[in-house]
């Protein structure tokens, strides 16, 4: 099939993926009246006294809003909020497929960074959580950490940790494969952008502690000078050894590859140089760093792409409807590393160890009970590790 003609056709046809349906009927004047006026004054009082309530007495508890200003949109960069709105779409309707969460696209007319805070702050109110989308780097971790501070409820950048938590969740289950150490093994992830770091530090705090992040001017070390501040900060905590060099040259020796960054940069003979039974996920869309067949002739044992059409896709569709239908479960307040670390083990533990095998170390993403699985374990790590509210 030729996917884009058809998508362009279907979505002509479709005229938008999603729609609002009335949970409640108005088909008679007992029923205006109870859902509109006069008797819906009643629950807006009992909000007044206590904001909380909003999450009981309204939709909010399932309503997340998909926020982007349409400046890193899929593989095609800065096309604008209102071009963006056919992947926002998208977004939501997994959100709603996987996950038993509504939401809502809001595809912002700006590139400021206080005025996306501010707009988003403002409209907070109405959302049980927040999922940034589609915004670039490195503006993107500013205004999720600004929106993190300001708003009291769970802001999620899917791009940054929902790629991390599956990237996490496929190494978890690629380590009990091949039977190796979470804290013995190295790593090199290439691409420093928002995945890619968030990547590295998920990584860092689920116990591996050789990694090396790699942009296009190749190992990111201490001292390496034109550094931004996040490169400057995950350089403090990666590269123990301080290696320089290309990515040919840090791959040398080291067990894992991740890639998230451009097609091809990647060669057979730079796996081979890798630790004996490496493991290769390069996961750039569509065409991946290295072909799943040259990456096993160079003696990968396990291979993972972000591709339907080869085995093991890393897609994040396994992890955000779950992260956060579990945050809105727990009536977290924030999305914190716990909850991820958790997401991630509820993901690889899916695959039983009878299932597992190296073209299966983690789920089909339309796997409808993956979403359960990952929502129980975010919320029982949200209650312990004390970011729920109190009702």
């Amino acid at each position: 099939m030729d996917y884009a003609a058809e998508s362009l056709k279907k979505h002509f046809e479709w005229r938008g993926k999603i729609e609002v349906i009335s949970r409640v009927p108005v088909t008679t004047r007992n029923d205006l009246s109870l859902a509109y006026t006069p008797g819906v004054a009643e629950p807006c009082l009992a909000i007044k006294n206590d904001i909380n309530k909003s999450y009981t007495l309204t939709r909010r508890s399932d309503i997340v809003a998909i926020v982007t200003d349409g400046t890193a949109v899929l593989g095609l960069g800065d096309i604008g909020p209102e071009a963006a709105m056919p992947v926002m779409e998208g977004k939501a309707v997994l959100f709603k497929e996987l996950g038993g969460v509504d939401a809502v696209p809001l595809c912002i007319r700006s590139h400021d960074v206080d005025e996306i805070v501010n707009t988003v702050r403002l409209l907070a109110g109405s959302f049980g959580g927040i999922n940034l989308e589609d915004i670039s780097a490195p503006r993107c971790f500013e205004i999720e950490q600004r929106l993190k501070e300001c708003c009291d409820i769970p802001i999620f950048h899917d791009d940054q940790h929902g790629t991390a938590i599956v990237t996490l969740a496929a190494v978890l289950n690629a380590l009990r494969l091949t039977g190796k150490k979470m804290g013995e093994v190295s790593a090199v992830i290439n691409g420093a952008g928002a995945a890619g770091i968030a990547t590295s530090r998920l990584l860092y705090n689920s116990g591996m502690k050789n990694i090396i992040l790699c942009d296009r001017q190749g190992a990111i070390y201490t001292g390496r000078i034109n550094l931004n501040t996040e490169k400057q900060q995950i350089a403090e905590t990666t590269n123990p050894e301080n290696r320089k060099g290309t990515l040919a040259d840090v791959m040398a020796g080291t067990d894992i590859f991740i890639g998230l960054s451009a097609p091809g940069c990647v060669t057979q003979a730079m796996v081979e140089s890798m630790n004996k039974n490496p493991v290769v996920f390069p996961m750039a869309n569509p065409t991946p760093e290295i072909m799943p067949d040259l990456a096993k002739a160079g003696g990968a044992v396990i291979v993972g792409t972000g591709r339907s059409d080869f085995p093991n896709q890393v897609n994040n569709a396994l992890a955000f409807p779950g992260v956060m239908r579990g945050a809105l479960d727990a009536r977290a307040c924030d999305i914190n590393e716990a909850m991820k670390i958790a997401a991630a083990q509820a993901i690889a533990e899916y695959i039983t160890d009878d299932q597992l095998k190296d073209e299966y170390i983690i789920p089909n993403p339309l796997d409808r009970s993956v979403a359960a699985a990952v929502a129980k374990a975010t919320a029982n790590a949200a209650a312990d590790s004390g970011v729920t509210r109190d009702f």
